[in-house]
Order: C-alpha cells, then sequence, then structure tokens
C-alpha cells in the first residue's frame, strides 16, 4: 500500500504548474527571449519586449526558464521581477520599483522623475520584468506609456519585458509609441498549446513517476482534446490531471481498506 501510496504522492507532486528543465512545444519561445536577453542586457543596449498569450500558454514559465538558465550571463546586471496583480493601483508601480534599485519613495511626478534620472545614471543594465502587465492599464495609460519611454530616454540602461494576456495591449493602448523610431517593443506571442502538445507535456511530467502508469494514455488524450478545445491551457490540464489522482488514489484507497479477509486465515 505504501508504494501505492508514494507513486499517487509522486504523480500530484510532477503535476504541479512548476517550471520544469524543458518547456515542450516551445523551444521557438525560449530562444527568442534567450536571444533578447543577450542583445540587449549582455550588450548593454536598451530596450523592450512585449510577451502576450493566453493564461497557461507557458509565457511565465518560459521567461523564468531562461531567466535561471542565464544567470551567469546577466549576473552584472539588476535584475527586478514584479507581478503587478500585488499593486494596489497602476501608479504602484513606480515606488516598487523605487524601492527594488534602493530609491527613497517618492510619489507622483516627482517619484517617476527620480527614476528616470536614476535609469539614465552611468551603472549597471537594469531588466525590469513586469507580469500580468495588464494590470496597468490605466486612464489615458499615462503609466504604460512612462514605463515604454523610458528605455528610449538618451543614455537609458533599462531593458524591460512585460507579460500579459492580452494581444492587442500594445495596440490598444500603446499606439503613440509606433510613432518612436525605435519606440515600439519587440513583440512576442504564445499560441494555445494544441491536444497532441499538451499530450505531450502531461506524458513528459508522468514519466518522472516511477512503475506503472498511474492515468492511461486514454485518459490523458480525453484531458488534452478537452482542454485544447476550450483553452489550450497547460495548467489547466495539469489541474484536471491531478484531480483525476486523486480520485483513483481514493478508490485504491477504500479498495484496500474494505478487502474482504480470506477464508484461509
Amino acid at each position: 500500500l505504501l508504494d501505492a501510496g508514494t507513486c499517487y504522492q509522486e504523480a500530484k507532486r510532477v503535476l504541479h504548474a512548476a517550471v520544469p528543465d524543458r518547456l515542450h512545444a516551445r523551444e521557438r519561445e525560449t530562444g527568442i527571449i534567450r536571444q533578447f536577453l543577450q542583445e540587449h542586457v549582455c550588450e548593454r543596449q536598451p530596450g523592450s519586449l512585449y510577451i502576450s498569450g493566453a493564461p497557461g500558454t507557458g509565457k511565465t514559465a518560459c521567461l523564468s526558464r531562461v531567466l535561471l538558465d542565464c544567470k551567469d550571463e546577466l549576473a552584472g546586471s539588476k535584475t527586478i521581477v514584479l507581478n503587478c496583480m500585488s499593486l494596489s493601483s497602476p501608479q504602484g508601480i513606480f515606488p516598487a520599483v523605487a524601492q527594488q534599485l534602493g530609491l527613497p519613495a517618492a510619489a507622483g511626478r516627482e517619484g517617476v522623475r527620480r527614476l528616470e534620472k536614476q535609469l539614465t545614471a552611468q551603472g549597471p543594465m537594469v531588466l525590469l520584468v513586469l507580469d500580468e502587465l495588464d494590470q496597468l492599464e490605466s486612464k489615458g495609460q499615462d503609466v504604460l506609456y512612462t514605463l515604454f519611454e523610458w528605455p528610449q530616454l538618451p543614455g537609458s540602461r533599462l531593458v524591460l519585458v512585460g507579460l500579459a494576456n492580452a494581444l492587442d495591449l500594445t495596440d490598444r493602448s500603446l499606439a503613440r509609441l509606433g510613432a518612436w523610431p525605435a519606440g515600439s517593443p519587440q513583440l512576442l506571442h504564445f499560441p494555445p498549446y494544441s491536444r497532441e502538445q499538451l499530450t505531450t507535456i502531461l506524458q513528459e511530467r508522468l514519466r518522472q513517476v516511477a512503475g506503472d502508469p498511474v492515468l492511461d494514455a486514454a485518459a490523458l488524450q480525453f484531458c488534452a482534446r478537452k482542454v485544447s478545445a476550450i483553452s489550450g491551457d497547460a495548467r489547466k490540464a495539469l489541474d484536471v490531471c491531478r484531480r483525476a489522482v486523486e480520485v483513483v488514489e481514493l478508490e485504491v484507497r477504500s479498495q484496500t481498506l474494505l478487502k474482504p479477509r480470506s477464508s484461509g486465515e
């Protein structure tokens, strides 16, 4: 019983949405992010990258993986990663960045000016990663404009990477930036995962569990087909499979507990 129990625990563990060593079907996107960081952070060229894609398409996982893999190359620069969901308002991004740069917090225009002065002064490159960038949409889009204009400032040492669910955030909100010669951010879109890709992701995760497969191939196919039809969200597929493992585990446990005693005992 212990072995069976351990194998279910293991299966549930590998089905969690942690960052895997290798991201299946995202080799192209990983390569583009890596090249962008190489060309901008390592070669001291300010710039911005806008990553879009529906939830669960691997945006954050991919970027986290690249940041881990490129730790040594990025060691000479300052990396700041902020999730915009944690801010109480779009304007809250400025004091949050100031704090990460060791600046005293100053509100409003003064705070922004102080940040701009800091980011155009001599020093190491600053890589600013903003996840859930959609949260910074505001009236007139001033917050987003300000952030995406920073890499354009003379002497800027900022490289900005924004991640958002909306594909058209830049068209909708940052159209003015297109007027700058080098103003528009580089765009990278993560398409939803296909049924085949989701099946492979689930198989690769469950292959890490020793012994007989906990869920059979047909169950994985079924889950991948359902999720790809609705959203192509890998997190959702992992969740569904984790719940399925819990169901199997409960069934096995109740059968073991209720097993009739054989007459030979």
